[in-house]
């Protein structure tokens, strides 16, 4: 699977929006901390559950928006 630019700013930015550490997102999004810096890096070729996972945590942000 591929993220596409859009989905890594879309992470970038909620990192720096929640003040996270990268080893405190990946924790949070339950990925290692070595994938999401490769990713950061400009890597977008991932494992699937990465890619799930990645997009669940996005998808979570956007509702915990929602709800303010």
């Amino acid at each position: 699977m591929n993220l596409n630019p859009n989905q890594i700013l879309a992470l970038k930015r909620k990192r720096g929006e929640l003040n996270l550490t990268v080893t405190a997102l990946a924790r949070e999004i339950g990925v290692s901390r070595w994938t999401l810096d490769k990713i950061f890096k400009g890597k977008t070729n991932i494992h699937k559950s990465t890619f799930d996972k990645l997009n669940d945590w996005l998808i979570n942000q956007l509702d915990v928006l929602k709800e303010q």
